[in-house]
């Protein structure tokens, strides 16, 4: 019997992220699980139309030009009249999403669960930085177990994030789920193509960071790291790959540090073709996030056979803990900038865990994941 999930969220393609990531990477796999997915997003501008995808009317939000709320009378209307017609509604974001979603569950007597994708208490402050830390944090948890005890069931992608949202009171089933790798995509890239488009000579170690360029992803610290790493090996590059809010910030940092020549932004990469190359052009994946519920893009790095270096914070600590394929220094830049010039100089570590990273990758598979997934569904319907 198939099953037909109807998966609501306040973001997807073309905006580029985890949460619209994870979406896609479970739709393209799950209907070899028996399971077919109705998406209700928004509409971003003149998008094509696609089988599986309503797109409703949203605006662009004031401070984040990126994100578009969604039309609450619409979307409510939509998501109710796809909902007729599927087994399950599944919600991704916690906004116009989030209520849509449950207000059709429960009129139509649905199950109903949510992905929990973003630890918003640590990155609020961030985009609201004149209300007090501690007044967000308390909002941000009370708001997160008010949600999440209306549904049926909770989905987190890592170990921390169960535990977090069981202190902030949330009593539902708590399911660890995270997100899988589509291995097919980072099987390869070429190397050789990407420095020479980019005129990095094949000999200059390189540093790379792919994802969000916006505060919560502490690219500040890597960037300080990298000043510090410099200094013993100064022929050192890193690239930062992605777009966001902080780039501005960014760069002036490195200017100040007397890097900015060593440090180039080079905003987003196709992830079929691009973003592969770019992980084999690099030598170390570094990653400092403290705010990340899984870190898709150290899994990436470690298909492409990518060393990591990172902080084992949150989400993370699941990915990092085992030790294979990476290494977690503490969360002390001189320690940090260590660890990438020990990658950068042993040559025989980095091949080891470059081994490792690819075989660790695998566990990690996007297959494997919808499987779980599939049968979560099938357990609530």
């Amino acid at each position: 019997m198939t099953l037909r999930i109807l998966t609501v969220s306040d973001v997807y393609f073309p905006r580029v992220n985890g949460v619209s990531t994870s979406i896609e990477t479970f739709r393209q796999v799950l209907t070899e699980h028996g399971v077919t997915m109705q998406l209700v997003v928004p509409r971003y501008g003149d998008e094509v139309e696609q089988a599986g995808i309503v797109r409703v009317g949203a605006r662009t939000l004031p401070r984040d030009p990126e994100d578009r709320l969604l039309a609450w009378g619409e979307t409510r209307r939509t998501v109710l009249s796809e909902a007729m017609d599927c087994d399950l509604i599944h919600i991704q974001t916690p906004f116009v999403a989030h209520y849509a979603g449950l207000k059709a569950a429960r009129r139509l007597a649905k199950p109903v669960l949510a992905t929990y994708h973003t630890l918003f208490e640590k990155y609020l402050s961030h985009y609201a930085p004149f209300l007090p830390e501690e007044w967000l944090r308390g909002a941000a948890r009370r708001f997160s177990r008010t949600q999440c005890n209306d549904l049926d069931t909770v989905i987190v992608p890592s170990t921390a994030m169960r535990d977090r949202l069981t202190e902030y009171g949330v009593t539902v089933p708590i399911h660890i789920l995270p997100t899988g790798i589509p291995l097919s995509r980072f099987a390869q890239g070429d190397r050789a193509r990407f420095r020479e488009l980019h005129r990095i000579p094949e000999t200059q170690p390189v540093a790379l960071f792919v994802g969000r360029v916006a505060h919560e992803k502490n690219i500040a610290f890597l960037i300080d790291a990298v000043a510090e790493a410099c200094r013993t090996v100064p022929e050192l590059l890193f690239l930062i790959t992605g777009e966001g809010p902080a780039e501005k910030a960014l760069r002036r940092q490195a200017e100040t540090l007397g890097i900015a020549a060593k440090v180039r932004f080079l905003g987003y990469m196709d992830r079929q073709h691009e973003l592969p190359d770019c992980y084999a052009a690099a030598d170390v994946f570094i990653f400092a996030s403290r705010t990340e519920t899984q870190g898709l893009v150290l899994l990436e790095a470690m298909a492409m056979g990518l060393p990591v270096v990172a902080l084992a914070a949150m989400g993370t600590k699941d990915i990092l803990g085992p030790g294979r394929g990476s290494i977690a220094p503490p969360d002390d830049v001189t320690e940090f900038a260590a660890a990438i010039n020990r990658m950068i100089q042993d040559q025989v570590l980095r091949q080891r865990l470059s081994v490792e990273a690819r075989e660790y990758a695998l566990e990690w598979a996007d297959d494997r994941m919808a499987g779980r997934l599939a049968a979560l569904y099938r357990s609530l319907s």
